[in-house]
């Protein structure tokens, strides 16, 4: 019974993580760079590398199903092209996977800050498709196509030996 409850559980956290609108530290975070960078490049900022971090908690007096209604805090570090020192950092209320981020983020560089917004991305916008590998369906070519003649060459190699003939002498380096 508790083998059974252990794939149960598995298999709905499996769920759970292929939803688009759940809040995964994982998700949050990859959300949260991916939208903090568009931002951040409108606003005329070479972003060189960024890279974020996300811990989940409940939000306050929650009791929410798994992923759902809780924070996300998001701290991202990078750089400009530029060696300058970016941060970004906040907490995440709602994300759709890799489209859009809700919350309260600010975004700074070299202390300066460049934006605090409650909100990046489009929510509104449908989350990429799942990446499905192509499939390839093998066709062997048909030979030869119809009303052509095929072009063989053959090469054929005959040895002979010929001991019980006097006209057939053995050759040199054969």
């Amino acid at each position: 019974m508790a083998v059974l409850a252990g794939i149960v559980g598995v298999a709905a956290a499996g769920a759970v993580g292929c939803q688009s609108d759940v809040l995964g530290s994982a998700g949050v975070a990859y959300t949260t760079g991916t939208t903090a960078t568009a931002r951040l490049e409108q606003a005329d900022v070479h972003v060189g590398w960024l890279t974020c971090s996300g811990d989940s908690r409940p939000a306050a007096g929650a009791t929410a199903a798994p992923g759902r209604g809780g924070v996300v805090s998001v701290d991202c570090r990078g750089e400009t092209g530029d060696r300058e020192r970016i941060t970004v950092n906040g907490e995440v209320t709602r994300a759709v996977d890799g489209a859009c981020v809700r919350g309260d983020l600010r975004a700074r560089v070299e202390g300066r800050q460049v934006f605090h917004v409650s909100g990046l991305g489009d929510c509104a916008t449908a989350p990429a498709p799942a990446y499905r590998p192509p499939t390839f369906t093998y066709r062997p070519p048909s030979y030869p196509p119809v009303g052509a003649q095929p072009a063989v060459t053959v090469t054929v190699t005959r040895t002979l030996w010929c001991q019980s003939d006097p006209n057939c002498l053995p050759v040199a380096g054969k």
